[in-house]
């Protein structure tokens, strides 16, 4: 598969960290870069934050030297508020401006933002025009099949993006109605790479390098999008790109690197954090990561009780010792 290029910026490889709000923090894109993902895309930001200055926003937009290429995405519903703010934002150091029209959470939804604009075609007209004029970096559109079964309109969205100027489309093939459940329809990701002549990354149940293997060949698409495939396994970028050089399937981490990789990612966490944050918000990275390895159950019952770096490093080498 050959590398991506979107717009004028070249990824190493076809493999992207997708955006997802209180994962893809920066500790763990950094983890997910040093693993081999080829573009490392952010936490979703609204533009409204930005512009009110609301102060968690800065957080969300910190970017570390070592991510690059990276993705900043904006998420809205207001063409003007999106144009001004992407201008004002431009010269922050992320490679991509990526726009958000995949969300089904409902407060996002009920605000007739993420997903929901996938029921508004003219909306999305104007706001992506308003971002396309407003900057020179390459922007991009994560959109998903359709907000329902019902309006599965994918390929007029993504024609319409492509006409807006758009240099990429991220596909989710799930509808908003679906949030995460239920199987990806890959077909159209087809539809979508057969309907468009820029980039397509197709997203949506790859777990490990043979169903990497088995979306691109089934969809043909550019980009290869791992959202809650990476969720505790950074390592899947690595086993992909490995697979894809040489047909080879690399094992599993051990128990002990799997500890390694948490101690580091929660020592990041403190670092950029602070502790009490630091250590609440990998409780749930801490269940990802030790999914499948025994004794795990109880570590995770056990894992919202610790407050400390030292207390979880002490409760991840009782585990590992078993």
């Amino acid at each position: 598969m050959p590398p991506l290029k979107i717009g004028n910026v070249e990824m190493p490889n076809p493999l992207v960290l997708a955006p997802m709000a209180g994962v893809t923090d920066l500790p763990f894109r950094v983890l997910c870069k040093e693993q081999g993902a080829g573009l490392i895309c952010m936490e979703m930001v609204s533009a409204k934050a930005i512009l009110y200055k609301n102060k968690n926003t800065e957080d969300l937009m910190t970017i570390d030297p070592g991510e690059h290429p990276v993705s900043l995405q904006l998420f809205g519903s207001d063409s003007e508020i999106l144009g001004q703010i992407a201008a004002q934002i431009e010269e922050r150091p992320f490679d991509i401006l990526d726009f958000n029209m995949g969300c089904p959470v409902p407060k996002v939804v009920n605000n007739g933002e993420g997903s929901a604009l996938m029921k508004d075609p003219h909306l999305v007209r104007q706001i992506v025009t308003s971002m396309v004029k407003a900057v020179k970096k390459p922007v991009t559109v994560k959109i998903r099949k359709g907000f329902n079964e019902e309006s599965a309109n994918a390929v007029e969205i993504a024609k319409i993006l492509e006409d807006c100027g758009v240099a990429a489309i991220a596909v989710h093939g799930r509808t908003r109605a679906q949030f995460y459940s239920g199987k990806a329809d890959w077909d159209i990701i087809r539809r979508v790479k057969e309907a468009v002549s820029i980039p397509v990354i197709g997203n949506g149940d790859v777990t490990d390098a043979a169903s990497a293997e088995a979306l691109v060949e089934q969809t043909g698409c550019d980009g290869i999008m791992i959202g809650r495939g990476a969720e505790g396994n950074p390592w899947i970028f690595k086993q992909i790109l490995h697979y894809m050089q040489t047909g080879e399937t690399l094992a599993r981490p051990t128990q002990h690197e799997v500890k390694e990789m948490m101690l580091r990612h929660a020592r990041m966490q403190v670092e950029y954090k602070g502790g009490a944050i630091g250590i609440r918000e990998m409780r749930k990275h801490v269940a990802w990561y030790t999914a499948g390895f025994p004794h795990s159950a109880k570590l995770r019952a056990a894992i919202n009780q610790v407050e400390s770096l030292q207390a979880l490093e002490q409760m991840l080498n009782e585990w590992e010792r078993g």
